[in-house]
């Protein structure tokens, strides 16, 4: 399941807040003080939500040591068939809305995000590490630059294992808190708001670059032009990584789905048009490796 393509979009994260209470973009959410009582439209283990017209409430129960990007998995698994989430917006105003009432203060709360997300991924518990893990062993090179990076946690990973490593992403919120947070966590990470379509970088600036995750977010013409992006800033290697699916997770904002079938027709069609070799392979998802001559 892909939870590392969320993130704070438009909402601004490190906001003001009072202490246990979040709200942005009509969305309010506080953390439960006592026990659980059934009293909203939507009551699961861990979560109570109701809607008043466009205004939505959700209450829970974590506490900071839960604090990390698999909040996307519980999210999903006891309110993403409710109904009482309108889409990606909602779900990452209320994934936001989470992290910021369970701890106090914006940094502080930001860092136990990242540092329970970072140690999760790199343990091996969460369900989004064997793909950095692979993503990792395939690299060549030092200099990495990644796409659609969202929180950053892959960057972050290659930066600790000693890469130059620069993360990318539509939403400046969202690159602005890494850029924050890296320093912080002892592990440096160049950060650019842009499309993945159009980075203003030059010509084969990186050894590798990465794609996890990000083309299914995309229609097949935007998917094409991020390949064409990506073939042009690697020197040597491309390795994209895409969730198969039935149906397309809209609550993740997934608009299409692959099988190996779409992954060897994209590789076909790129070695006709590009000076690459393609391979394309199955780990917890679809794999495609693009390597220049």
């Amino acid at each position: 399941m892909d939870v590392a393509v969320l993130g704070p979009a438009l909402l601004d994260p490190f906001a003001p807040a009072p202490q246990g209470i979040w709200s942005g973009n009509g969305v309010r959410v506080q953390r439960r003080r006592g026990p659980h009582r059934a009293h909203a439209a939507v009551c699961t283990p861990r979560f109570c939500a109701h809607r008043e017209g466009d205004a939505l409430t959700v209450e829970h129960d974590l506490t900071p040591d839960e604090l990390s990007d698999e909040l996307a998995v519980l999210l999903t698994e006891e309110l993403g068939a409710t109904g009482v989430l309108h889409g990606q917006p909602d779900f990452e105003s209320v994934f936001t809305g989470v992290v910021r009432s369970t701890v106090d203060g914006g940094m502080q709360a930001w860092l136990r995000f990242y540092r329970n997300s970072l140690h999760a991924l790199e343990s091996g518990t969460a369900a989004f590490a064997p793909i950095h893990q692979h993503a990792t062993e395939l690299i060549i090179g030092r200099r990495v630059l990644d796409l659609g990076s969202c929180f950053g946690f892959f960057p972050l990973r290659l930066s600790r294992n000693g890469f130059d490593a620069t993360a990318t992403d539509l939403s400046a919120p969202t690159m602005n808190l890494l850029a924050r947070v890296s320093p912080k966590l002892h592990r440096p990470v160049r950060t650019v708001t842009c499309d993945a379509a159009g980075v203003p970088l030059p010509d084969a600036v990186a050894d590798t670059v990465t794609a996890l995750h990000l083309l299914e977010h995309l229609d097949p013409d935007a998917g094409d032009a991020v390949l064409a992006e990506a073939l042009r800033l690697a020197r040597r290697r491309v390795i994209v990584a895409v969730p198969f699916e039935d149906e397309p997770q809209v609550c993740y904002g997934h608009v299409r789905r692959f099988d190996t079938e779409a992954l060897q027709h994209i590789a076909e069609k790129i070695t006709r048009t590009h000076p690459v070799t393609a391979s394309v392979g199955e780990h917890h998802g679809g794999w495609l490796v693009l390597d220049r001559y």
